[in-house]
Order: structure tokens, then sequence, then C-alpha cells
């Protein structure tokens, strides 16, 4: 599981040793070095900072969708499709994410809806090609969803026609939401450069534009929003930055 391979994680690392902090990051100063990270308890000085701070998925805010997550409500249909063999589905949205997985979801759902809120999608054209021509999917246009019905588990959505006003229920028995992500770089605007979304910029050897800062993981990805990318990308921002703490030390050295 999850947690399980996060423990093993922790307890690798600290074999390592690392030290593990549980406190909460609120105030960040990449303008001195070392940098300055403070938290809830005290404040630590950093040669390198390597930032993982993820993205959040977008909630719809409806009633029914917090009660049902894990239960029918998901945000990551490569994580969870496969539970859906053979059954209903409601994507919601009209992105390239979602109609990307939607068109992912075919693969084991009989059925996949794409819930969107306008006439048309707005992923680009080979995605909406290939989702109008596959004979799972269909499409509630103009519409929103309004409440996730359930009770152990989810058994449909309550849609309501923006143009309208009609409100109609659809049986399905899992909800995918995809209306956007939101990174979790708050604590380094105009410190880091970020894309006009968040998304913190970094090269391919996950450098951001302060020296010494990386950043690994969704915080600074996309695209992906999978572990084995976030480690993977975690793993180089380690490795730089070991490198980087190596050449500043020659260079202290070679100074003193």
């Amino acid at each position: 599981s999850g947690m399980a391979l996060t423990e093993q994680m922790a307890r690798q690392a600290k074999r390592f040793g690392a030290e593990l902090g549980y406190e909460e990051a609120t105030e960040v100063d990449l303008g001195t070095y070392p940098f300055r990270v403070r938290t809830s308890a005290t404040e630590y000085r950093a040669g390198a900072l390597i930032i993982c701070t993820g993205a959040n998925a977008r909630r719809l805010g409806v009633p029914g969708e917090q009660q049902f997550i894990g239960r029918g409500v998901s945000f990551c249909a490569t994580c969870d499709g496969y539970f859906y063999r053979d059954k209903a589905v409601v994507v919601v949205g009209g992105g390239d994410s979602a109609v990307d997985e939607a068109l992912y979801l075919t693969r084991f759902a009989r059925q996949v809806t794409i819930v969107h809120r306008r006439e048309e999608l707005r992923a680009c054209p080979l995605l909406q090609r290939r989702a109008k021509a596959n004979e799972k999917i269909r499409f509630a246009w103009n519409s929103v969803v309004e409440e996730v019905l359930g009770d152990e588990h989810v058994t449909g959505v309550r849609l309501r026609d923006v143009r309208t006003g009609e409100v109609s229920t659809l049986d399905a028995d899992g909800v995918f939401v995809y209306v956007g992500f939101t990174p979790n770089s708050g604590l380094f605007k105009g410190q880091l450069e970020m894309t006009p979304e968040g998304y913190i910029v970094t090269d391919k050897h996950q450098r951001t534009s302060v020296p010494g800062v990386f950043a690994a993981g969704d915080v600074q990805d996309p695209d992906y929003r999978q572990t084995v990318i976030a480690a993977g990308t975690g793993a180089k921002a380690a490795i730089e930055a070991q490198r980087f703490l190596a050449e500043k030390e020659f260079e202290e050295q070679e100074e003193a």
C-alpha cells in the first residue's frame, strides 16, 4: 500500500542518516544563503533545498464528493481505473486530462460519460476525435454535477443543465474529477520562476531559477502526476543537490 511504501522509505532514509521533521513550513527565504526555512516549531538553515510540496486536485465542492472519496470518487484513472472493470463511470471535465483519462478508462469500464459544462470540449482536436470515435464514450453537454449520490459507494450523480436548469440523475459506479490541479507553490511565489498556473519551472536537472534550490514531483510537473515519476525526479534532485553542495565546499576550500 501507499502508506507501507512511505514507511519503508522513511526507515531507509533514517538508516542513512536523514532526520525527519514533522512540521509545517510557514515561511521560506531564498534571498539569503544559506536559505532559511521557518516552520511551526523552528527555523532551519539550508545549503541546498529540494521542494516536493506536490499539487492538490481541485474539487467540485458539491455534496457527496468528500464523503465518497475512495468509495467511488477518484482523481486518478491510472490509479483506480482497474477497479471499475465492466462498470459505468463519469468523468467530469473537458480539457486534455479529462479526455485522456476518459479514453484510458475505456480499457476497463463498459461505459464512460464525460460531463462538461459547455457544448464542446477544450481538449486538443486529436483527443476530441479519439473520444468521439470511441463507442464506449458518451457526453453530457452543458451540464454540471450538483451532487454525488450513493449509499456505501457511489451510485450516480445529479446533473443540472446550465441552459435550462433541468435536473436529472445519471447512474454510475464511479466519478473521476478532472477540473484541474493546484500546485502547492504559494510559499515560493515571488522567489522562484513559475508558470502562469503556479508550477515551479525547472530544467532537466531539476534546478530552479535560484542556484541551490531544486524542485521535484507534482509541484513542477503538470502532466503525469504519478508516484514513480515523482520519485524519479526526487532522486535526480537529490543527486544534483549533493553535487551543488560538493562544489560549494570545494569553492570555500579554494578561497580559504
